[in-house]
């Protein structure tokens, strides 16, 4: 993120001027808008002009608008983001009270306001304009037939491309065609790897896969490089990665997170960190079961005690449109610092925040239990996992866990 300008007081009003670079930026964008905010930039608007024979023609105009947040809209996958509410700037064009939708897309800049930077808002946007952040890694999960390109930055994960060619069997009288289809395969992935890795960005690229289409395929890149002369892949060989995952799809994501070599070499990245974090966690959960809690009010009394060591929160539970509620959860984390705790926020649309519990809080908590003190412990709770359908007070009551180490 390019910051232009900056006029704020912390925990008091101000705006920010500042130009999205990448998708990441988007989405650190996108955890710093809330209603009742107020966005400016240039958009595009058709209006209505009257010609000389009476009538009107419709054109489109480029203005300046300022809109009071009402709702916003992240298209991941297309990098653009919408944000929908009430003009608050007077202009020719469109009457003050109006509605209309911002686009906000990315080399385009665009101006922030907000009565209340608080400090969770001043974190986000010093992580977004943080100069040595980059995205982690790229990876190529695949198999037989199949293939998926992410890229795993600091807050998301997107899919940048998916491949799919029909591989004939190896026995019997399709044989003939399963050579051509499968270098037919590897060729678009290798595509697809020359288009979206830059290793002036990531710090690996990862190649993973079930059985050895990993291998062939690393086989086939190598020399494929070397035919063609193609610098990139020639000068970062040592930079790739193979991983053994049970399959190609998106899931798999986290074995190669998981992976030993992989962590090596994104040891001091936000993905790492996290995922480490969250091993402490299910070790914690799987080891003594007994010492591990969750709810609301268990972490309210937990963190009352002053035995957080560590809290993991995602960022959802930061865009609650209720106001109240938000201020509850910056609170809880302020909270938690001032006492010496560690915070990590868990982006929901990170892989790290994607584990099959999809729980929205984790709190990683150490009791300091001296002989005169009653140690906390906290009473057998039943475990809920996360729907898509799950209700509102479903995921009220799952949104936050606590361990004792």
């Amino acid at each position: 993120m390019r910051i232009i300008r900056r006029d704020l007081v912390s925990n008091g009003p101000g705006s920010v001027k500042m130009v999205p670079v990448d998708s990441d930026d988007l989405w650190f964008v996108y955890n710093l808008i809330a209603p009742a905010d107020s966005v400016m930039a240039v958009t595009v608007r058709k209006v209505l002009r009257e010609v000389a024979s009476g009538g009107r023609d419709a054109e489109r105009v480029k203005l300046k608008l300022e809109i009071k947040v009402e709702a916003v809209d992240y298209d991941k996958e297309g990098s653009v983001m919408r944000i929908r509410g009430k003009n608050i700037l007077e202009n020719e064009y469109v009457k003050i009270g109006a509605f209309h939708t911002l686009e906000l897309e990315l080399h385009r800049p665009f101006v922030l306001r907000k009565d209340l930077w608080d400090s969770l808002a001043l974190d986000v946007l010093h992580q977004a304009s943080d100069p040595a952040a980059s995205a982690d890694l790229a990876v190529v999960l695949m198999q037989e037939g199949l293939a998926h390109m992410f890229l795993v930055g600091r807050s998301m994960t997107s899919t940048r491309s998916r491949i799919e060619t029909s591989i004939p069997r190896k026995h019997g009288p399709a044989i003939a065609g399963y050579e051509s289809a499968l270098n037919k395969f590897f060729e678009n992935v290798l595509l697809a790897f020359l288009k979206y890795v830059d290793f002036n960005v990531v710090r690996c690229a990862v190649i993973a896969s079930p059985g050895f289409t990993k291998d062939q395929f690393h086989r086939h890149l190598l020399l494929e490089a070397e035919r063609r002369q193609l610098r990139p892949i020639i000068e970062n060989k040592s930079r790739i990665i193979l991983v053994h995952t049970s399959s190609g799809y998106k899931h798999s994501l986290r074995e190669v997170l998981d992976a030993p070599n992989v962590m090596n070499m994104i040891k001091d990245t936000k993905a790492s960190q996290e995922v480490q974090v969250l091993k402490d966690f299910f070790n914690m959960l799987s080891n003594d079961p007994t010492r591990a809690c969750y709810g609301p009010k268990h972490v309210e009394v937990a963190h009352e005690r002053m035995a957080v060591q560590t809290l993991l929160i995602t960022d959802d539970l930061f865009r609650n449109a209720d106001v109240a509620a938000r201020k509850k959860y910056v609170n809880l984390v302020n909270s938690v610092k001032k006492t010496g705790g560690t915070v990590h926020v868990f982006s929901s649309m990170h892989v790290s925040g994607e584990r099959e519990l999809y729980f929205f809080m984790f709190c990683l908590c150490e009791l300091l239990c001296f002989h005169v003190l009653e140690p906390i412990i906290c009473p057998k709770l039943d475990l809920f996992y996360a729907f898509p359908n799950s209700n509102s007070s479903q995921r009220e009551h799952k949104s936050f866990l606590v361990i004792n180490v």
